[in-house]
């Protein structure tokens, strides 16, 4: 059984990178709503993303959204990130938000549309080379509506070509992340719908392309675990974007539905080593705060992955391979559910405690004044959100 010590140390060492649209406005799909003190440009979000690593302690880089995060000068930014005691992290391309892209992006069916899309994704790539990043997000809104619309396997040739593109234009150390979506916009086809479609375009792409699993991204009553599992054994996990859902892509804060099932998740990250920072498997907050405050929703977020975290160390391994080996099927289950049943609280203050930090990160914030600061000083300028 691992030691409290090494429970703690790895806690301490657990990294989770926040997402600057978190910080903006946004919503429903009927109403964007509006809060005082939101960010107007990217170097505010990322004033903002440094309280919450001031606060938690293991949120130190912050992912930017390109053309949201737009600015004349990345290296600057990336300077003052460093001022602010935080970095930038992974570069998300966004080719779903251009009137051109209503027919898709990299798998469109007019060559034309394909070259814009594929130039936007090597410009990110360039964007990662004045911050430093080492990764680039690929989410493809791309699909049909109705069946006979396109050629189904024309667009997985479309996907492939501008994969390798891609692939082609990376660092050494650089690394691109594909994401999958079951639906939406599409609801016939998603060109890129589940965790194996973006397996086997990785695997045609090259070694520096892996799979990004995003909890809402799945139909209801899949097993996320098993995919995590299969992912991590065959290297390929590249990154994991924690939020919640009830029905669909919720976007809601992470365990929020059902923290159980982070919590199962998370067993299988620690079991497969992915915890480990020397794994390369990044994992990042990606959600939308509706209706609370941002930045006490992010800490709040940090705070149920850290729990989840916590807990899935404790599971007793030794006992729990024991009892799998013995075909005890009450027994492996306790001893799973006794670590799910743990309250890690005091443990994760120790953690905090440890990083020079006030144990109850939320009541830390509320105190420090910053809310009521930026509400008094962000007045007038355009609010950044969706789009912005």
């Amino acid at each position: 059984m691992i030691s409290n010590q090494a429970v703690v140390a790895t806690l301490r060492s657990q990294r989770i990178e926040l997402p600057s649209w978190a910080f903006g406005n946004s919503g429903t799909r009927f109403k964007v709503f509006a809060q005082k003190g939101v960010p107007r440009d990217p170097y505010e979000k990322v004033a903002d993303a440094a309280q919450v690593h001031r606060f938690t302690g293991v949120a130190p880089t912050v992912a930017l959204h390109i053309p949201w995060d737009r600015v004349d000068d990345y290296a600057g930014l990336a300077r003052a990130a460093e001022e602010l005691g935080v970095g930038l992290g992974t570069i998300n391309s966004n080719v779903f938000q251009d009137d051109d892209y209503m027919l898709g992006s990299v798998c469109n069916p007019d060559a034309r549309v394909r070259r814009k899309a594929l130039d936007h994704l090597l410009a990110c790539v360039d964007v990662m080379d004045a911050t430093s990043s080492h990764d680039l997000k690929l989410w493809f809104s791309d699909g049909t509506n109705y069946p006979g619309q396109d050629d189904i396997r024309g667009r997985q040739d479309r996907l492939a070509e501008a994969l390798a593109a891609v692939h082609a234009r990376l660092g050494s150390e650089q690394r691109m992340l594909l994401e999958y979506k079951l639906f939406e916009p599409s609801f016939y086809t998603m060109d890129v719908p589940d965790w194996g479609t973006a397996y086997v375009q990785c695997i045609a792409a090259g070694p520096k392309a892996k799979v990004v699993v995003d909890t809402g991204h799945h139909a209801p009553g899949t097993n996320i675990e098993f995919i995590v599992a299969s992912l991590i054994r065959a290297d390929r996990l590249g990154g994991f974007d924690f939020n919640s859902r009830f029905y669909a892509d919720d976007d809601l804060m992470v365990g929020s539905a059902d923290p159980f099932q982070l919590f199962r998740i998370m067993h299988e990250v620690v079991q497969g080593g992915a915890l480990n920072l020397d794994a390369g498997v990044a994992f990042m907050l990606d959600q939308c705060h509706n209706i609370e405050p941002k930045i006490p929703g992010q800490i709040r977020s940090v705070m149920n992955v850290q729990e989840a975290t916590a807990k899935a160390l404790l599971v007793d391994a030794d006992a729990l391979a024991a009892a799998q080996a013995g075909g005890d099927v009450l027994g492996a289950n306790a001893v799973f559910m006794d670590a799910y049943n743990t309250d890690v609280r005091p443990l994760l203050a120790e953690v905090r405690t440890g990083l020079g930090l006030d144990p109850d990160p939320i009541a830390a914030y509320a105190r420090s004044g910053y809310a009521e600061r930026i509400v008094a000083e962000r007045v007038g300028g355009q609010q950044a959100g969706w789009g912005a």
